[in-house]
């Protein structure tokens, strides 16, 4: 696969004209198909050179195609080979009707298959362009196939999840491997997707990259890729203020390790100077805590604002242990002329109060970063949350316009988007991340990057990303102390 597409990634639509430009172009659309179903044909010998069996099971459309084509190479290769197919085989159009004449296997209906020991099966049925729920005789045989156990390779993607969400519509296969073709598309990355894909293999098959990246929207994998150009920033050799004053909001005398978390772990990160700003209560706790992370006694608004008059603060993270009310709300729109990270009690403070903010981010134009799980998300986007239509995608980039904020939506599948409608997934995050403290760490190594001078997109990107290094690093037993311990540079 080239560079460009390396992180690129495609929605079904936008692969669907991928295609039609290639077939414009004087590409032939069958020698893309024999290229697809090659491919597949090929990861399945790889992969289980000892099967007793290739059981390809064809859909009504393409993604059919594809599977006659692999089934006639594993038949050709001495493989012992059987084709099930899902409607009428005679009812098949173009490139698929092809395909489906050059397989000298005569295919039987799809509810006959039952699942045998040595088994594996070529799941050729839909695809990634479905996007309606799978037909009861498609669900029956695809809940016979997951329960038997044995392996499957998808064609794309597992048949019934939607390319588009990752939603799975109705039922879906669980794939031991999936090869797709030039780019991924999101179904592959969202949950509950994600999960039953297995390995994914994105396969050439002779499309000029110029025609997925002339039809891709601003969507990609979050890897360094995506924000590499934006590390000059994170200087090693600049002094501490010119890396960047961050700032971490600490909540009362009981909650206070939260906000000791973000500021250790924005120290790591790499920001010239670290101030937790503490009420006085939380004082005398804090100090016994804290050995390179400064103190400041910031107690209510008059504090805050005589603090601010001091400009190399330039970053500040708020919400981690600080507490849900009025202060919450009265500090961050303070706040919101500067680089701000919106965590936790920060974003919840809004809830039913979130035009408010909103107006007040567009006003000020500072670079606001809000970092979200799903309950959260709820909260401070209820409307967006409710629609169902949309995918995590699609959520995230709506609430990053709304909001005029870069908008991290947390989660095994992290979407982080900006106002103008670019978008990552992350990919990198270990499961063993949600614990207890995880996303303070997070919205510390954000701050750290804002601090240091990053565009609020690429700080956040780039952030999730280390994020997650560390959580690979720090292995199954890991808690928030140890993330910061094994933080990666960037």
């Amino acid at each position: 696969m080239s560079q460009t597409l390396s992180n690129i990634l495609v929605t079904p639509a936008e692969m669907t004209s991928v295609d039609k430009d290639a077939a414009h172009s004087g590409i032939d659309s069958f020698s893309l198909m024999r290229s697809a179903g090659t491919a597949v044909s090929a990861a399945a010998l790889r992969l289980y050179p000892g099967a007793l069996r290739f059981v390809t099971l064809c859909g009504p459309g393409n993604n059919g195609g594809d599977g006659y084509v692999a089934a006639a190479a594993l038949a050709e290769s001495g493989a012992c080979v059987t084709v099930f197919a899902l409607g009428e085989p005679a009812k098949l159009k173009g490139d698929a009707a092809r395909a489906r004449e050059r397989c000298a296997l005569a295919p039987g209906p799809l509810d006959g298959y039952e699942p045998q020991p040595g088994d594996v099966v070529i799941d050729a049925l839909f695809g990634a362009g479905l996007a309606r729920e799978v037909p009861k005789q498609a669900r029956n045989v695809i809940g016979r196939v997951n329960a038997s156990g044995v392996p499957v390779v998808a064609v794309d993607l597992p048949s019934g999840i939607d390319g588009r969400t990752g939603e799975i519509r109705g039922a879906s296969f669980v794939a031991a491997h999936t090869v797709t073709f030039m780019a991924p598309k999101p179904g592959h990355l969202l949950m509950p997707g994600r999960a039953r894909c297995g390995t994914i293999e994105v396969f050439d098959i002779g499309i000029p990259g110029r025609f997925v990246v002339g039809r891709a929207g601003d969507l990609h994998i979050n890897t360094p890729t995506l924000w590499e150009e934006h590390l000059g920033a994170l200087d090693p050799e600049a002094h501490k203020y010119k890396r960047g004053h961050l700032a971490v909001f600490c909540g009362g005398s009981a909650s206070t390790g939260a906000a000791r978390l973000s500021a250790a772990a924005g120290l790591r990160a790499g920001a010239g100077l670290v101030t937790l700003a503490s009420p006085v209560e939380a004082l005398a706790t804090n100090a016994s805590h804290l050995t390179a992370v400064m103190l400041k006694e910031i107690d209510g608004t008059a504090d805050l604002s005589a603090w601010l008059k001091d400009k190399r603060l330039s970053t500040f993270v708020l919400g981690p242990g600080f507490g849900v009310g009025k202060t919450a709300r009265d500090f961050v729109l303070m706040l919101c002329d500067r680089a701000l990270v919106l965590d936790a009690d920060g974003i919840t403070s809004f809830k039913e109060a979130e035009e408010q903010l909103f107006d007040r981010i567009a006003e000020e134009g500072g670079e606001v970063v809000m970092t979200p799980h799903d309950g959260e998300f709820g909260r401070i986007f209820p409307g967006i949350a409710a629609d169902t239509a949309l995918s995590k995608i699609e959520k995230a980039q709506a609430a990053a316009k709304l909001s005029h904020s870069v908008i991290v939506y947390k989660g095994p599948d992290t979407v982080i988007a900006a106002p103008s409608g670019r978008a990552a997934v992350n990919v990198n995050a270990p499961p063993w991340l949600a614990t207890a403290g995880s996303g303070d760490v997070l919205a510390g190594i954000i701050g750290a990057h804002l601090a240091q001078g990053m565009p609020s997109f690429e700080a956040a990107a780039a952030a999730v990303w280390r994020h997650g290094e560390a959580g690979v690093a720090a292995g199954r037993t890991a808690t928030a102390e140890m993330l910061i311990e094994s933080m990666p540079p960037l």
